[in-house]
């Protein structure tokens, strides 16, 4: 690829993202599913290049600050809560997929081999959290259903790569089951134990580090130095991010000082939306390059039924799982049989909101060329086959998600912004007491407290507006502030303008009245 068509995707990279972005906002659907279909719609274009995205470059580039993220922010005491379904999951229900997509796969493509299916089987068998949470969590659905989707996807794509890594072995040579389950403990342990590894090296680091730019600068490294050399060392380096990222963003030393948190934060907001959106992209802009390498041997009709029986299969397994497999491990005595023993209703949205992703077909790509010494020639239909199970469940499930929710009465959307309401109001409710007790014991000035007071009541003015409890003076407070600091800006240009000021103390004090005015209409952070 020349430089001309390298810089003619970025450039249409950039577009469709963009597009979509707005898209996605306009009609309420998942941003992926937007961005898949642009992108297919980008790839007919002629002046848009083929694109053959290298493995590699999805496996060390996107995967690693994507899966350390998810694991990062994850909520421990919910995932705990949530073991047993979401390791059933993870685990069962991933393994489950493996071998009955395989067998479907053998099925259709004979020529593939035992091997070579399981290890397409493995490679569609992850699932992609990222549109379905997007819409329950948009639509209000239960936190419980959102936290099982997430700790799933976390665990199973390191469970998928593991699966799909041996059943490649097994392509080149084939090995005995006793060799195969000593591999898997040595992958698996080997991931979670250089994670553990990693995380405390990080973290006694970070004990030490207090200037802002180097706290996110550590935070960029760690997962690549979680999931590089454990792949080197033929573990698992997706099981090393994940525990790299559970542990630090368990722990206080894993966290952002407050002074970098904010920027911290939003970095990782930006960095994570700029590679998921260009990941679906790609994934769009992939298909044609998937199609053009398709031997002249497949007809359209036996395109066609493959991708149907392996789509049947993916979904139909997931779905039986969920309402037929579950409650019988919920019947196991034990706390936990509450938690899987979920609501029929609940079950059913988790089997029908296991979309895949871009991960799935990068996984795909990396099927060899060759098996057994000799030239691998059911690769390209293997990659079409996934690329159809990857848009076909995007799609087709993710934008019936939010219709289902709605039709079994899961959507508690405006339930779900009054707790988070009431949350805030409790948090700031206690800021302002604690600074009433400091002020009546002379710890703090009066004139002090008064600033602080009129800030808190500001923010209990505003969330009691969202909960519908104000008496109509918070608009006037609002539009108030509004006004001042529009003031203060207007003060500002002029003293630019007549240069009594330089650009860096005007940007500096205008970043200060940004964060006095804050985000009108919404609620603000406590």
């Amino acid at each position: 690829m020349g430089e001309y068509e390298l810089f003619t995707l970025v450039v249409a990279i950039a577009i469709v993202m963009i597009v979509g972005r707005v898209a996605a906002t306009r009609l309420a659907v998942p941003e992926a599913i937007v961005l898949v279909i642009l992108g297919v719609l980008a790839s007919l274009i002629p002046q848009v290049p083929n694109i053959d995205l290298p493995p590699d470059l999805v496996l060390f580039l996107f995967l690693p600050p994507l899966i350390y993220n998810a694991a990062f922010f994850s909520a421990p005491r919910e995932t705990r809560e949530n073991a047993v379904p979401i390791t059933a999951l993870a685990v069962g229900a991933t393994a489950v997929t493996i071998i009955g997509v395989g067998a479907v796969t053998r099925l259709v493509l004979p020529e593939a081999g035992w091997a070579g299916a399981l290890a397409f089987a493995a490679a569609v068998a992850p699932t992609d959290a990222v549109a379905a949470t997007s819409v329950l969590t948009r639509l209000g659905a239960p936190t419980r259903v959102v936290t099982i989707l997430e700790g799933e996807s976390l665990i199973n794509d390191g469970v998928a790569l593991t699966a799909f890594g041996l059943a490649v072995e097994a392509m080149a040579h084939p090995f005995t089951f006793g060799y195969a389950v000593t591999r898997l403990a040595e992958v698996v342990l080997g991931g979670v134990g250089y994670g553990l590894v990693v995380a405390l090296v990080i973290g006694r680091v970070r004990r030490y580090v207090r200037d802002p730019s180097v706290q996110i600068l550590i935070t960029l490294i760690t997962p690549f130095v979680a999931y590089v050399p454990a792949e080197e060392l033929h573990v698992s380096g997706v099981l090393a991010t994940v525990v790299t990222g559970i542990y630090l963003g368990t722990r206080t030393e894993g966290m952002l000082q407050a002074a970098s948190r904010v920027s911290g934060v939003m970095f990782w907001r930006t960095l994570i939306f700029l590679l998921e959106s260009a990941l679906f992209v790609l994934l769009g802009l992939e298909l044609r390059s998937v199609v053009g390498h398709l031997s002249h041997g497949y007809s359209v009709a036996w395109l066609a039924g493959a991708a149907a029986a392996v789509v049947a299969a993916v979904v139909v397994i997931r779905l039986a799982w969920e309402l037929v497999v579950s409650p019988l491990i919920g019947s196991i005595p034990g706390r936990h049989s509450g938690y899987v023993r979920g609501p029929w209703r609940q079950r059913l949205v988790i089997g029908w909101g296991g979309m895949r992703g871009a991960i799935s077909l990068a996984i795909a790509l990396t099927l060899p060329l060759t098996a057994a010494g000799r030239p691998f020639t059911e690769r390209p239909a293997l990659v079409f086959l996934a690329a159809v199970v990857v848009i076909v469940t995007l799609v087709g499930q993710g934008l019936t998600l939010g219709p289902l929710l709605g039709v079994l009465g899961l959507a508690q959307g405006d339930e779900q912004r009054r707790r988070e309401a009431v949350a805030r109001q409790r948090v700031t409710e206690a800021g302002l007491a604690r600074l009433d007790e400091l002020a009546e014991n002379g710890d703090v000035d009066e004139d002090t407290a008064n600033v602080y007071r009129q800030l808190f009541e500001l923010r209990l003015e505003r969330v009691r507006a969202a909960l519908g409890d104000d008496d109509g003076t918070v608009p006037h407070t609002s539009d108030l502030r509004h006004e001042l600091v529009r003031a203060q800006r207007a003060k500002l240009d002029e003293l630019y303008r007549n240069r009594k000021i330089s650009d860096e103390i005007r940007r500096s004090i205008a970043l200060t009245l940004d964060l006095q005015d804050g985000p009108r209409g919404h609620l603000p952070h406590a």
